[in-house]
Formats: structure tokens, C-alpha cells, sequence
């Protein structure tokens, strides 16, 4: 046996132990092509998101609008791809990215320190902060922060989100009810369950104009500002670039900064929405 062959025995049986074979290895290389190169390559976007008003919804025909859906739209048009949606469970969202369902999380998501060890952010997109939205007869005497750090009081809020973090982290001794969607935190306020709950502009606005004799904002501090970005998996740099400069020059153009005006400042596609 020559010295070639001896070194080829030795390389196969350490494949045939760890379970890899010649077309393993090959698959793992076409895996590490970029996520845009699979976007192109594909002619198809898809994008994960969770539904809640007004980033993404349904409209009374059933279709999908909102802010997250101007924007996915129109990156796909500029990349000449179509788009796909994806709609997700919050809570599991970033799980879902990992495991490859989905090119890009475009939904609303808070960059913070913890998600950023998970997936990778883009630059912001979009910048929000969050309003507290309490029972009138429940919180009426409740007017600072820190009044609604106590057992007694109730919050609602959805599962996974950074309000959830956010009251988790600053109102420990409060009672903390979880749902999978944003309206469902809302009508557990309305329907006197929970006392309170927290969300992203303009999300408050729309339920206390819903509900006027019941829901109120009972502070005008606007909390935990911060900045929305697209997620994708990590070790990507190319796909990350091209996000990155998609969204740079979509502000410089005016049309990021259109689109949220329209669905943050106005209320002229209130009556797209059914109830919910």
C-alpha cells in the first residue's frame, strides 16, 4: 500500500466516523452560498413576520398590508424578485430564521444585545418607542411608573416581545399574562382581565380611540426608544451589505420615511382593518 493510499484509508474511516461523506461535504459547501445568492438564484424573498398593527395585518379581504409589507414589497421589486410571506408565531420567529424558513425577519424587530448574539442586524430601518395603556376604572389611581410595580396589578402583554422584556426587567413585582398576538393583550385591558398593557406607537393610540371609556394612556413618557432592523443568520456579510445599503439609500430617497409616516402619523388605513 503506497503512502497516497494509506493517507486516503485514514481520511475515508474518519469520514465514515463522523458520518460524513464526499456528498455531505459537497452540500455543505453549496450551503454556505449567501443568503442573497439563494434570494437571486431562487427569483423568491421570503420573509418572516408576526402580524400586529400597523407593521403587518390583515385587511378585511384577508391580505396582508402594512407597514413591514410596503417594505418587503419594495426591496423584493428593487432585487426583482418576488415575495413571499411567512407568517410566524413571535416567540418562535428567530428560531424559525436559524432553521432556514425564511431569508429575513422583517417585522418590527427591537435590536437589543440579547437577539444580536442570535442573529445579525442590518442598520435601522425603522425607530419606535413604546406607551403604556391601562383600564381606566383598574389604573385610575395608579399616575407614575412604579405605582404598577405590585402583585395587584396585571400586564398583558405579547410573548417573546420587548415590552414583555422591558416590564419583566422593570416592574418585577407585577403579574405578567402572556398571548401570542398584540390584540389579544389589548382585549384582556378591555375586558377588565389585566390591568395594563405595553406597546409600540401607534398601536396604543388606535385602541384607546376604540375603546374611549375604557382604555387610557395614563403617562405621556414615551418608553424604551429604540430602533427596528431586518434579522438574518449569522456569518452572511454579503446579504448583510446588501440590506445595509438597500436601506440607506431607501432614507435617502424619502420612501422609508414616507412609508412610516403614512402608517405611524395617520389613520387613512383605519378603515381597511376590521376590528379585531
Amino acid at each position: 500500500m503506497t503512502r497516497n493510499t494509506r493517507i486516503w484509508s485514514r481520511l475515508i474511516a474518519v469520514f465514515a466516523v463522523l458520518g460524513v461523506t464526499a456528498l455531505g461535504v459537497a452540500g455543505t459547501a453549496s450551503a454556505q452560498d449567501s443568503t442573497i445568492d439563494q434570494i437571486m438564484r431562487r427569483g423568491t424573498l421570503n420573509v418572516g413576520l408576526a402580524t400586529f398593527v400597523p407593521w403587518s395585518m390583515r385587511d378585511k379581504e384577508g391580505e396582508l398590508i402594512g407597514f413591514e409589507i410596503d417594505v418587503a414589497k419594495r426591496l423584493a421589486e428593487d432585487l426583482d424578485v418576488e415575495v413571499n410571506f411567512v407568517p410566524t408565531a413571535w416567540d418562535g420567529i428567530i428560531p424559525a430564521l436559524i432553521a432556514g424558513n425564511f431569508d429575513v425577519i422583517i417585522s418590527g424587530m427591537t435590536v437589543t444585545p440579547q437577539r444580536n448574539l442570535t442573529v445579525n442586524f442590518t442598520i435601522p430601518y425603522a425607530h419606535s418607542g413604546m406607551r403604556l395603556v391601562a383600564h381606566k376604572d383598574m389604573a385610575g389611581t395608579l399616575t407614575a411608573l412604579e405605582d404598577y410595580n405590585d402583585p395587584d396589578v396585571v400586564f398583558s402583554l405579547r410573548r417573546g416581545s420587548t415590552p414583555a422584556s422591558f416590564v419583566q426587567a422593570t416592574l418585577p413585582k407585577a403579574t405578567l399574562n402572556l398571548f401570542d398576538e398584540d390584540g389579544q393583550s389589548f382585549l384582556e385591558v378591555v375586558n377588565g382581565r389585566a390591568t395594563a398593557t405595553f406597546a409600540y406607537d401607534p398601536t396604543p393610540a388606535t385602541w384607546v380611540e376604540r375603546y374611549p371609556d375604557v382604555l387610557f394612556v395614563p403617562i405621556e413618557k414615551l418608553y424604551n426608544q429604540g430602533a427596528e432592523a431586518f434579522a438574518i443568520r449569522k456569518g452572511d456579510p454579503d446579504t448583510l451589505n446588501v440590506f445595509d445599503n438597500w436601506i440607506r439609500l431607501r432614507w435617502q430617497d424619502g420612501f422609508l420615511q414616507e412609508r412610516n409616516d403614512y402608517w405611524f402619523r395617520g389613520r387613512e388605513w383605519a378603515d381597511q382593518v376590521s376590528e379585531q
